[in-house]
């Protein structure tokens, strides 16, 4: 047993008791209050360091496509899901959709997260064909419900937002939504509303 204050007495998880988990569950609280700071310090990061050859870095893509999101009138789960999008790229830019999703997963509706998941299969119809890939794999989707919603997430706001003069809102601006979305309950039934495609016009 450990006497070290704040520290659980375990080396090994299946021997910890009921009151090295309850300390573990008390010292999570304040860490998960902070998961909006992180989220922010990560789109600043991809301000500073960014995928080569596209003439705007990633944090400026996301806030285009965020800002793209506003101006159509979509509620925030959108706004936010349109900022965070691209969050994965710097740990996983070789399946960056899904990582992202699940950064947001717990926090907004599920047809965000699945759009945000899908929307690297649905890009590539834009592109695909240069790689001599299948610009149509999103095809595969064609039946599910939210096959449109993430045809135009991605053809309103993601593959435009690569504009140097398009006047996006600043990382600033958008910080207190994004606080708003991660402050909510984790896997709320009440936000996540599995199986209810609502979409924007």
């Amino acid at each position: 047993m450990t006497t070290e204050t704040n520290k659980v007495s375990f080396t090994q998880m299946k021997d910890g008791n009921y009151e090295d988990y309850q300390l573990l569950k008390k010292l999570e609280k304040p860490y998960l209050r902070l998961t909006a700071s992180r989220i922010i310090d990560e789109l600043k990061r991809q301000g500073e360091k960014t995928l080569e050859g596209y003439r705007i870095t990633r944090l400026d893509h996301g806030l285009q496509s965020a800002t793209r999101a506003e101006a159509d009138g979509v509620d925030i789960d959108w706004i936010v899901g349109a900022l965070l999008h691209d969050i994965g790229d710097g740990l996983a830019p070789q399946n960056h959709d899904k990582f992202s999703a699940e950064v947001i997963r717990p926090f907004v509706r599920w047809e965000v997260t699945w759009t945000v998941a899908h929307h690297g299969i649905f890009q590539m119809i834009y592109y695909a064909h240069h790689y001599g890939w299948d610009k149509d794999a999103r095809d595969r989707f064609k039946d599910h419900p939210c096959f449109d919603i993430c045809s135009k997430f991605c053809e309103r706001w993601d593959q435009k937002s690569f504009d140097p003069d398009y006047p996006s809102k600043t990382i600033e601006y958008f910080e207190p939504m994004v606080e708003e979305v991660f402050s909510r309950k984790a896997f709320s039934p009440e936000v996540i509303r599995e199986n209810e495609a609502i979409g924007f016009d």
